[in-house]
């Protein structure tokens, strides 16, 4: 299987080639989501959070484990920040932006952004290096949570806003296209979940800019491949905010760290 490689602008409305190649595929690219000042205002906003977070050794939130590891210099970061629109306006703001109320579209009656759902606005800060904890993820479906939590799939998007610049070699997001088209059974057996990262024949690597955004459904195979550069060159990251429908679930400061939570802290390096 062979797709071509587009981008696109997103805009107020959604046009019909913009939906047509989502349907097809499970994913879109869109080019310039942020300016350069933007990207930049939210790493330092990051930063903040995660200067707060360390010297106030803030293991959960909402019930969701801290991702932390080491920088290149060996010092503490955080790799996987969950709820952090919670904890910098900058990006409580972000979500505001009426661009992405447009893809809600893609769900269609009752589909929202679950700002205080799943795990927020997640960041991730990839890096590789001889101590970090976080430099791949294998391949799974997002969908996945849905039926282990309620015994039924639920309409979800994955929003990745990316703060880096991506070629093939820096590692990053491999997708299946068209996989969120599959059966129950592929979607629970098709690969191992989290622990498999071979390659895939028919995987396309999503290679953007700093600033562009990216949309893929939940149903789909995907994995996160590790940089084949090593030190600042392989530094890169990104933010997911999930589109979602079906009950309103809200998490907070006492919500419960569910099994999986708990055993991404084992599978998830």
């Amino acid at each position: 299987m062979s797709v071509a490689y587009s981008t696109f602008t997103l805009g107020n409305v959604l046009t019909e080639e913009q939906q047509s190649f989502f349907e097809e595929n499970g994913y879109i690219h869109f080019s310039n989501f942020l300016t350069p000042e933007q990207v930049q205002e939210i790493v330092t906003a990051s930063e903040e959070v995660q200067e707060k977070w360390i010297s106030g050794n803030v293991e959960k939130v909402n019930g969701v484990p801290v991702k932390y590891g080491k920088d290149l210099d060996g010092q503490p970061i955080v790799q996987r920040f969950a709820f952090i629109n919670q904890h910098t306006r900058v990006l409580s703001d972000l979500l505001k932006d009426n661009r992405l109320q447009t893809l809600l579209q893609l769900i269609g009656p009752g589909a929202r952004i679950g700002e205080n759902e799943k795990d927020g606005m997640v960041l991730n800060h990839y890096v590789n290096g001889p101590e970090s904890t976080f430099t791949k993820m294998g391949w799974h479906t997002d969908g996945l949570r849905d039926i282990f939590l309620h015994g039924k799939l639920n309409p979800m998007l994955n929003v990745g806003i990316h703060l880096s610049n991506l070629r093939p070699e820096n590692g990053g997001l491999r997708i299946i296209p068209g996989t969120h088209k599959q059966n129950i059974f592929n979607m629970l057996f098709r690969k191992r979940y989290f622990v498999g990262h071979k390659p895939d024949k028919n995987e396309l690597a999503i290679t953007p800019n700093a600033g562009d955004l990216t949309v893929h459904d939940g149903r789909l195979w995907h994995r996160v491949a590790q940089s084949n550069v090593i030190g600042e060159a392989s530094r890169r990251r990104v933010i997911y905010v999930p589109i979602i429908a079906g009950k309103y679930e809200p998490k907070h400061e006492n919500s419960p760290t569910l099994l999986y939570q708990r055993l991404a802290g084992v599978i998830l390096k």
